[in-house]
């Protein structure tokens, strides 16, 4: 997802999103181990994922919109 995607959600749907990418995670790692992943360029995709919506999820919190600044 990209960040202004991201930045236009809630944080309920922030958190939302946050434990399905926490899950498909899981399930990429678990897939990886028993030599069943064919693209291994997906974990690292959606740890930047999390990465981010744990970014917004702060700035909401801190008060450090960056919708307003970014548009």
């Amino acid at each position: 997802m990209r960040p202004k995607e991201l930045r236009d959600l809630t944080v309920e749907e922030l958190k939302d999103k946050h434990k399905e990418y926490k899950k498909e995670l899981y399930n990429l790692r678990f897939q990886h181990a028993i030599g069943q992943l064919s693209n291994t360029a997906r974990i690292t995709e959606v740890k930047r994922i999390i990465a981010r919506i744990l970014t917004i999820m702060r700035e909401k919190e801190t008060g450090r919109d960056r919708s307003s600044v970014l548009s």
